[in-house]
């Protein structure tokens, strides 16, 4: 099927030109479809590739419902230059913000769950890895200290006790206003390393790779793995984790994130209400929003709210949980209020959507009359499919259940 001309009015075509003819070149099939009662244009192909790992190894944080860095970088480098500023009102791990750092914009990352900063801001200032090893070396460890809540069903009594202690170092230094780039690195590598399913985490039982399950459900795997506990070296992992995300770190990247960084603004608001960000002041927004029922953040995030001393209960008023496709779409559609009061004109939002309940619901046919009852204009619809390791024909693609991403593209 051949391209489709593009609508958008001349005025538009640097930015879009971009973004379109990239589009084009990798197109596999392009579909007009109607939504109602607006035709759009459903661009399908292999944008970006699909592997991860192939992104910055800084992005390698843990975090549930992260999408690849590939998928910023796409929309950040056709739909925004130098010095613009991009937004994510779902920040999550801070994928989009990395990637807008990296590529020299001005940041904005907000995320209703409060975790979502000390995991993202600390990666603007990539240590220098003696400077690391000098400062774990200095951090006191408190022979038998014990969490105040049970943590037995997770680690090793001496491992508990170095956790136990980098938790009271922090508090300390926080307390003292002297905690600095170097501690809340540390912080943010040791939240990360609180649980998972190798030995490179502190916990001696598999868990989630992504964060801990709830304190009852650890206690069932526990209880059936019947593991004899073993200590892990807190100082150990977190430098050795640590100099994998600074792996592929180069001097230009060092530079371009620590001047972002000392701009970039973190916020925990709701995306509906975001006061802090002045009116027509975003050229582009690259985001992902809580799907249907997919997530609880704070439930399955206890130890890490403990470990950064939040509260997971006051944490889960922040983060509704949607229910049924009127309560998400209702949420929705106060974001989309929201991003077209703080976009500029003739700005951009891409909103990454996917297939909810087992691809029963197609969410960007209903996210589309949402942001143009907000205002937008909707330019396209991109779904990202990777192809490479396929060799048989595209009904054994759509069979095999391949990783896609559909994103909505629209213009104030």
């Amino acid at each position: 099927m051949s391209p489709v001309k593009s609508k958008i009015p001349k005025g538009d075509r640097p930015f879009l030109d971009r973004l379109l003819d990239e589009v084009r070149y990798r197109l596999t099939t392009v579909e007009e479809i109607d939504i109602a009662g607006k035709s759009i244009p459903r661009y399908v192909g292999e944008f970006w590739t699909s592997q991860q790992r192939q992104a910055l190894s800084l992005h390698e944080i843990s975090y549930r419902a992260c999408f690849k860095p590939q998928l910023p970088r796409f929309f950040i480098e056709h739909l925004s230059n130098e010095g613009d500023t991009v937004y994510d009102p779902f920040s999550g791990r801070g994928t989009t913000a990395l990637e807008a750092g990296l590529l020299n914009r001005n940041i904005i990352a907000n995320d209703a769950n409060p975790l979502s900063t000390p995991l993202c801001k600390p990666r603007f200032f990539p240590p220098v890895l003696a400077d690391l090893m000098e400062r774990l070396d200095q951090i006191p460890i408190r022979e038998n200290a014990e969490a105040d809540i049970d943590l037995s069903m997770v680690y090793h009594p001496r491992t508990e006790s170095e956790i136990v202690s980098l938790k009271e170092y922090f508090d300390e230094r926080r307390g003292r206003s002297e905690e600095d780039h170097l501690d809340r690195w540390i912080q943010m590598v040791a939240t990360n390393r609180l649980a998972g399913h190798s030995k490179g985490f502190f916990s001696f039982s598999p868990l989630p790779p992504h964060q801990a399950v709830s304190a009852a459900s650890q206690r069932k795997i526990t209880l059936k793995a019947q593991q004899e506990p073993e200590h892990r070296d807190t100082r150990v992992i977190i430098f050795k984790k640590s100099k994998t995300l600074l792996s592929g770190v180069s001097p230009v990247d060092r530079q371009n994130l620590q001047q972002t960084g000392t701009q970039a603004r973190f916020l925990t608001c709701d995306a509906r209400e975001t006061k802090a960000i002045s009116s027509g002041t975003v050229q582009l927004t690259v985001t992902s929003p809580p799907f249907l029922d997919a997530v609880d953040y704070v439930e399955e995030n206890w130890l890490r709210c403990w470990f950064n001393n939040l509260d997971p209960a006051e944490a889960a008023k922040a983060i509704p949980i949607s229910r049924s496709l009127d309560e998400w779409s209702a949420v929705m559609f106060g974001v989309f209020r929201e991003l077209y009061r703080v976009t500029k004109p003739r700005g951009f939002v891409a909103f990454e959507v996917g297939e909810a309940r087992n691809k029963e619901i197609k969410l960007d046919e209903h996210v589309v009359p949402l942001g143009v009852k907000a205002g937008f204009s909707c330019v396209a619809i991109i779904k990202n499919q990777n192809f490479s390791n396929f060799t048989a024909t595209k009904q054994k693609h759509e069979d095999s259940g391949f990783t896609q991403d559909v994103i909505v593209i629209f213009r104030k």
